[in-house]
């Protein structure tokens, strides 16, 4: 038998909100979690960078990531579409 580790991708969905850089855009992530005492939900925000290589991706625009292995210090996912 072999024990493969099969790690399942994350895929998220965001809007760009920085194309400044070469390759690399700053996407913006946002959640709603219910919080467990009060039932309030809450907005959760994280910026994450993704991989670019095209430069196609503009900035305001909306965009599916998903999770690689990484590409730089703090780039970890890229761009589907």
């Amino acid at each position: 038998m072999t024990d493969k580790k099969e790690k399942k991708e994350k895929k998220l969905s965001g809007v760009v909100v920085s194309d400044k850089m070469d390759q690399t855009v700053i996407v913006k992530i946002e959640s709603y979690k219910k919080h467990p005492k009060y039932d309030k939900y809450i907005k959760k925000t994280k910026r994450v960078a993704a991989h670019n290589p095209d430069n196609f991706a503009k900035e305001g625009q909306k965009v599916e990531i998903r999770s690689v292995k990484p590409i730089s210090k703090t780039k970890k996912f890229e761009i589907v579409r």
